[in-house]
């Protein structure tokens, strides 16, 4: 996630570069790649607010082993 917010705030900086040297078509590819990565980031940044272990529960191990008891 570092590398690719560092990644998007170089884009901020070729994209005010681009616009000032009139570079129409290297203005829309980077904004398109800067759209690209911010919903990369959110997307990240969603994962990792998410817990990273699922409970599983304690299997019954006399359903497991295919004993039923009437007790």
């Amino acid at each position: 996630m570092p590398r690719l917010e560092e990644i998007h705030a170089t884009l901020i900086d070729r994209l005010q570069e681009a616009k000032d040297q009139g570079w129409l078509g290297e203005v829309a590819a980077i904004e398109t790649t800067m759209a690209a990565a911010a919903q990369k980031l959110e997307q990240m940044r969603e994962r990792a607010s998410q817990p990273s272990t699922v409970p599983l529960g304690m299997p019954d191990i006399r359903t497991a082993a295919g004993r039923l008891t009437d007790q």
